[in-house]
């Protein structure tokens, strides 16, 4: 193989054999979803064609179908048993906030007080329970008693979340946040390397326990999701078809997104919904079924290791004695309208304050940030009981439909029995611990709208979906008792007469806060058919799927009227995210050629030549430049185009050949069949045909970008070159696409500068 050997130049095709790192993809660069379908099926019609061959060729044929299913399985089960064990230990270390259980110090305040012999009034007061008052100084009750829980309580809640944020800091700087947004943008095709690696599920874990527990108004959801996507990443590397597709690979990062969805609500059929409307770019059928196999497989998991728990199959269990009536629509709609407009607020305030966060030196103190809103929060949080429990808690407490066992101040109504049936209550007075209630229920709504602005997006793992909900089960309750005292007080006028009688049981308040948390949750998410579908699920109230539908499409139309992203869209534009919305039209009439690079000012377009091209050329050119890859073209005069080449491939390509004999700076490289004549005494030549794609999609420069945008969209692609008459005049990538998008919308084009 020397060159020049016998005075005849020889030819090196290195490529016969694929190399290791040929067809992969740097960081930070979005995957060619054409060539990575294209590969998957030519993978597929080989172990098809070797089955017929021989047994253990069948078996293998048989083994790559069911491993899909295999990977769902281990999926769900990883997803399932990591959610246990966070939902386990965050309700532990959130009750050890406030005290101890002597008979075993690992059981929360429940579990501590289930066989205690306390009646059921006082079944959260028993002997095994010690507050830190109790515990430390000897008694439960008075100022210097209610000062040291005060203490601890805060001392806690900083403790929880320094751990958290320092830990996210040294270790694992993607563990932050929800990830949701991130993981939108990486199933769209764009590579993170690490974001779903082995260090980042660890710390996530771990910190998304601390987060929870230290009382901060953030939920546990949204991570879930990221937790269970790391899950489906590593164990993709078990299986060689998805280890080495990457179009394969999101497939079953659907599937595992469907999972943690499953896994935080307990709602499978709303997982996979979720999956589909909100998160997936790519969703073929067998992907939906697959999800929901991964979704009901987390869930049981889940139930399994924690049965008593939040993670049973129905996370807030609702048992309303009424049906809803017609005209108790315009309160839904108005819970709607509410939770649109607290949507757009939010969102403007978080990415206003993010904004802020990254473009001054407050950012450059996430630890002191984050000690900060919690000290702020557990302030604020411990004098009110509504703020002091925990989220879920607080949620569940507002949906609960009152009953005569019910000790809640939110049940203290002036009793009248007569007319009482089973469980079923009439309509009563509201007592002084209502009034109460609704008080510290508004101060807590206030308190809750405000600090999970500063919040989300801080570097620890932060959900969205229960501070959300709380916001609008809040407003939904307050809005619920005031609707049930003014058909008490007043059941004689004509929106209540017909359907609501004096001693009936017309206005049930726990389903206006189920709605007003819907409302609130579709207006920050957008979500509209996953949202009714996950409500249900969450709470088992199949009737009222009209007034949930009726509240979460108003909240998106209010929210729509006012901006149109949600809040997962927005991070991503926030964070220079190259992510090509497939739910907005592009409706303006510039071509191609508007858009394409080089533009008239600009240098000419660097190319490669089929067949003329030395290695030392083609090193000037990749040293030279940062572009992902590189026509290919007949010569420099001709323009013609002969297909695309990866700068990643090309690197790997001739560092490989120079470790040959024979391969130099002077060799030739060529992309085409035949090797060109060369002088007799010339070195070695380099084919590197297998490496080049043939067919690169072209567009003319006169098509319409409406069109080209529809084209990157549905095709997923990285470029597009423009030709003119078959000659090549330049290059469309994903970016200039996202950039021309953001231009023609009055938007800085610069936003997207990630890379």
């Amino acid at each position: 193989n020397g060159g020049g050997m016998n005075g005849t130049s020889t030819m090196m095709d290195f490529l016969e054999e694929p190399l290791p790192g040929v067809g992969t993809y740097e960081d930070f660069n979005t995957i060619d979803w054409v060539r990575e379908k294209s590969r998957d099926r030519d993978r597929h019609r080989e172990i098809t064609s070797r089955s017929k061959e021989s047994t253990w060729a069948l078996l293998h044929s048989v083994s790559d179908a069911f491993s899909g299913w295999l990977l769902m399985l281990l999926i769900g089960l990883l997803a399932g048993s990591l959610a246990g064990l966070i939902d386990i230990s965050a309700h532990w270390m959130t009750d050890l906030k406030e005290g101890v259980c002597l008979a075993g110090f690992w059981f929360n305040h429940e579990h501590c007080c289930w066989k205690s012999n306390t009646t059921f009034t006082d079944r959260d007061k028993c002997p095994e329970w010690k507050s830190w008052s109790q515990l430390i100084l000897g008694q439960g009750e008075g100022a210097f008693a209610y000062i040291l829980n005060y203490l601890m309580y805060v001392v806690w809640a900083l403790l929880f979340s320094l751990l958290a944020v320092l830990l996210v800091k040294g270790f694992a700087p993607y563990a932050c946040g929800s990830g949701i947004p991130e993981i939108k943008t990486i199933l769209s095709g764009f590579i993170i390397r690490g974001y779903l690696g082995k260090w980042t599920l660890v710390i996530k874990t771990i910190t998304l326990v601390l987060a929870v527990s230290s009382g901060l108004s953030l939920g546990k959801e949204g991570p879930l999701v990221h937790v269970s996507c790391c899950c489906g990443n590593i164990l993709c590397h078990l299986f060689t078809k998805y280890r080495k597709n990457e179009a394969k690979r999101r497939e079953v990062l659907s599937a595992a997104a469907a999972a943690g969805v499953s896994v935080a609500f307990g709602a499978p059929i709303g997982g996979v919904l979720f999956s589909l409307e909100e998160v997936s770019y790519y969703f073929p059928l067998k992907t939906l079924w697959r999800s929901f196999f991964a979704a009901l497989v987390a869930a049981f998991t889940l139930r399994s290791i924690n049965p008593f728990g939040n993670s049973r199959l129905v996370l807030f269990y609702v048992e309303f004695h009424m049906p809803w009536h017609l005209l108790e629509l315009v309160p839904f709609i108005l819970l709607g309208i509410f939770g649109g407009l607290w949507g757009a607020f939010f969102i403007r305030s978080n990415i206003a304050w993010c904004r802020r966060r990254k473009t001054t030196r407050l950012g450059k103190y996430p630890v002191l940030e984050v000690l900060v809103v919690t000290a702020i929060t557990a302030v604020l949080a411990f004098p009110n009981e509504y703020t002091r429990m925990s989220t879920s808690e607080l949620i569940s407490e507002l949906f609960n439909d009152c009953g005569i066992l019910d000790s809640s101040k939110l049940c203290e109504y002036v009793n009248d029995f007569n007319s009482t049936k089973g469980d079923d209550l009439p309509d009563r007075a509201a007592g002084p611990g209502v009034y109460t209630a609704m008080w510290q229920l508004a101060l807590a709504l206030i308190m809750k709208v405000f600090i999970t602005i500063f919040t989300f997006g801080m570097k620890v793992p932060s959900g969205l979906f229960i501070p959300s909900m709380a916001v609008g089960a809040i407003a939904g309750r307050l809005l619920g008792v005031a609707m049930e005292q003014l058909a008490f007080y007043h059941h004689d006028w004509a929106i209540f007469s017909g359907w609501c009688s004096q001693g009936a049981d017309c206005i049930t308040p726990g389903l206006y806060a189920m709605v007003g948390a819907a409302a609130c949750l579709g207006g920050v998410t957008r979500m509209t058919v996953s949202l009714v579908v996950i409500m249900f699920e969450l709470t088992g109230g199949l009737e009222y799927i009209v007034p949930l539908m009726a509240a979460a499409m108003t909240s998106k139309w209010v929210a729509d009227a006012i901006g149109r992203e949600g809040i997962y869209d927005a991070h991503i534009r926030l964070n220079g995210y190259p992510f090509l919305e497939a739910k907005e039209e592009f409706s303006h009439k510039t071509l191609a050629m508007d858009v394409m690079r080089p533009r008239r000012s600009d240098p000419p377009l660097t190319v490669i030549t089929q067949d003329s091209m030395t290695v030392e050329d083609v090193e000037t050119i990749i040293n030279e430049t940062t572009y992902s890859g590189y026509p290919v073209v007949v010569s420099r005069e001709s323009q013609r185009l002969v297909g695309f080449v990866l700068r990643r491939d090309l690197i790997i390509s001739i560092e490989n050949a120079r470790k040959q004999d024979g391969i130099v700076s002077t060799s030739v490289i060529y992309f085409t069949d035949h090797s060109p004549p060369l002088p007799p005494s010339s070195p070695s030549m380099l084919k590197l045909r297998s490496i080049l794609d043939l067919s690169p999609f072209t567009v003319t420069d006169q098509t319409p970008m409406e069109i080209v945008v529809d084209i990157f969209r549905k095709l997923g692609l990285r470029q597009c070159l423009v030709t003119h008459n078959g000659k090549l005049l330049g290059i469309i990538t994903k970016k200039d696409v996202l950039k021309h998008i953001a231009q023609m919308a009055n938007q800085d084009p610069d936003s997207i500068l990630f890379n």
